[in-house]
């Protein structure tokens, strides 16, 4: 399978596996590009973690009768802990801006530069139902700063629903409780294979909830401190010399994206799954499936999705994922749902928000670029920007 576009060595100290789960289930690298093994783990002092936002949709008369009526909400970090499945709550449409660490209490502007300093990235989100187009809205979202109470560690996630928003607003609330559980379950294992893990398990999970037949796609972003070798060229000759770095880990199931810039260019960490990729296509025939004019038996446009049980014998929940080495060069990442995709190139959206060292404006600017540009799909975009003189 590709790797994405514009992912070379000379461009990106980048892991890429892609899991083929109809064999075995388990993670099966599929190509490797330069990179050492990892080196021993450390994590940063421990703080409480902030949870800034953790949405999903709002339910209306307009949707699939199947679909549960109540739905949840942007929550504090209490909340996360001890929610239920869903809420009646409504739902903002702009995350909060900052949350105090202890409480995930909004605080303004002292508490995000608090938050700055400690976790070396700041975060965006926007959305929108874009109601000329939608009469419901599907996606679903969940950031949070200093993630598993680890200074410096963050968690990123948009779901992306069809057939229904249940799927979405179910992974938005509990698809990083499954990653926290399975990384403390699995302190050793490389966080690839965590990821994968987790989509796997949320993915039988939602198979498992009765009365639910939507599905979604999503892409999440993990980011942590970590020994890497020290050397000029990023090796280490007998692998004893680190030093700390910042590592981010992607994954992502459809075709939501995620885009690194790395000194003005667009670096992307995704794959789409689409029934247009030959090589998904060919997965799906294999299996017994077919496809028909792209889309998966002429049904879903999208190969790989959480939910979806109907059609799980070839829509399946593995991941594309990737591990980058971050450095001095990088100065954001963009999460969006494919609705920002479908009228703007990765390297547009780059360009458009390089400057806007704001990552809420820049998120909303490039929202609204989407719908000026006649976008036609439900939208959802958050953009991290990372403190490049941030040391870990």
């Amino acid at each position: 399978m590709p790797t994405g576009q514009d992912l070379t060595p000379e461009q990106l100290h980048i892991l890429v596996q892609s899991p083929e789960p109809f064999s075995t289930g388990t993670p099966v690298p599929l190509h490797l590009l330069p990179l050492s093994q990892p080196q021993s783990l450390r994590m940063s002092t421990p703080v409480e973690s902030t949870v800034l936002s953790s949405s999903s949709p709002q339910t209306t008369l307009l949707d699939e009768l199947e679909e549960p009526k109540n739905n949840t909400t942007a929550m504090n970090a209490a909340d996360v802990a001890h929610a239920s499945e869903f809420s009646e709550s409504p739902v903002p449409s702009r995350a909060p801006h900052a949350s105090d660490a202890a409480e995930g209490k909004s605080t303004g502007g002292q508490a995000e530069e608090e938050l700055w300093k400690t976790s070396g990235f700041k975060i965006g989100f926007a959305e929108d139902k874009n109601k000329k187009y939608r009469r419901t809205m599907e996606d679903a979202h969940a950031y949070f700063y200093n993630f598993g109470k680890s200074n410096g560690s963050g968690w990123f996630a948009i779901f992306d629903g069809h057939a229904g928003k249940s799927a979405a607003d179910w992974c938005g609330t509990h698809m990083h409780e499954n990653f926290e559980t399975v990384l403390h379950e699995n302190p050793t294992m490389p966080v690839p294979d965590l990821l994968n893990k987790s989509f796997l398990l949320t993915d039988r999970q939602l198979g498992e909830r009765k009365g639910s037949y939507s599905g979604c796609t999503a892409v999440v972003g993990y980011i942590r401190t970590e020994e890497r070798p020290l050397t000029e060229d990023g090796e280490s000759a007998n692998g004893k010399q680190t030093r700390r770095r910042r590592v981010l880990y992607t994954a992502n199931a459809g075709d939501a994206r995620a885009v690194l810039c790395r000194d003005g260019k667009a670096i992307r960490l995704s794959y789409d799954h689409k029934g247009s990729d030959p090589a998904e296509a060919k997965r799906i025939v294999e299996s017994g499936g077919f496809v028909m004019n792209n889309r998966v038996n002429g049904v879903l446009a999208v190969t790989r999705s959480l939910g979806d049980i109907s059609m799980k014998e070839w829509v399946i929940g593995s991941p594309y994922t990737t591990e980058t080495v971050l450095d001095e060069n990088d100065g954001f990442l963009i999460l969006a749902c494919d609705g920002i995709w479908d009228v703007c190139s990765d390297q547009t959206a780059t360009d458009l928000i390089r400057d806007v060292m704001d990552p809420q404006q820049a998120s909303e600017d490039l929202l609204d670029y989407a719908l000026e540009n006649f976008s036609t799909d439900n939208l959802s975009v958050m953009i991290v920007r990372l403190d490049q003189h941030y040391v870990p």
